[in-house]
């Protein structure tokens, strides 16, 4: 089974992309700011939140976008060690939501160091009821995710078969497809893991349809 969710483009460009933003540390750290950024367009444009998200969120250029994203920025601030915890992610968009006045949308987390059962599960979970997935990974053995470590993006799609389940990851205006158990065994004591949305359900309505 495939399922895939709905993102937007500003121009060309899938999603956001960090790479826009003029200051360094945005530049290099802003990946926590940036997957905040295009779940608050997500959740505007499918789940109608529309007072996280700028108001022209169905047409943005990529000024409103690093516009929108130094908004984020005081949330989710890049540091010297990054927003490498889920709990530092989860503590700053819950604010930012709170600022906006938006009190539906809430999140939990699911640690790296759990089963790739767990994490496949959640995945199936969160995507089947239309909710993109925070993902954090720190280091990984696999240089096939070299472009991953120390960063934060989203996945908005699984791919499940008896081969193979693969996840969309979404970064730097595009996405590829991944394999999850490869993907969430990092090889590292110290890993990162999900975070997962949970928007009032009965105020929502299904976004494949």
């Amino acid at each position: 089974m495939k399922r895939e969710l709905e993102h937007f483009y500003i121009d060309n460009s899938y999603g956001g992309n960090q790479d826009w933003f003029p200051t360094l540390m945005m530049h290099i750290g802003g990946c926590g700011a940036e997957t905040a950024c295009d779940s608050s367009v997500y959740f505007a444009l499918h789940r109608a939140l529309s007072k996280i998200a700028p108001e022209n969120a169905a047409a943005l250029t990529r000024t409103e976008y690093v516009r929108f994203a130094y908004r984020m920025k005081p949330y989710l601030s890049p540091r010297r060690t990054g927003i490498d915890r889920l709990d530092i992610y989860i503590d700053g968009y819950a604010r930012y939501l709170r600022d906006c006045g938006e009190t539906r949308l809430s999140m939990t987390s699911l640690d790296g160091g759990e089963p790739f059962e767990a994490a496949r599960d959640a995945i199936v979970s969160q995507i089947d009821r239309g909710y993109p997935v925070p993902t954090l990974v720190l280091n990984h053995r696999d240089k096939r995710f070299r472009d991953y470590v120390w960063h934060w993006f989203l996945i908005n799609g699984y791919d499940a078969s008896d081969q193979a389940f693969l996840v969309k990851a979404v970064t730097y205006s595009s996405y590829e497809w991944l394999d999850l158990r490869a993907l969430w065994d990092t090889g590292h004591e110290r890993r990162g893991g999900f975070v997962l949305y949970h928007l009032d359900e009965g105020k929502e309505t299904d976004p494949l349809l």
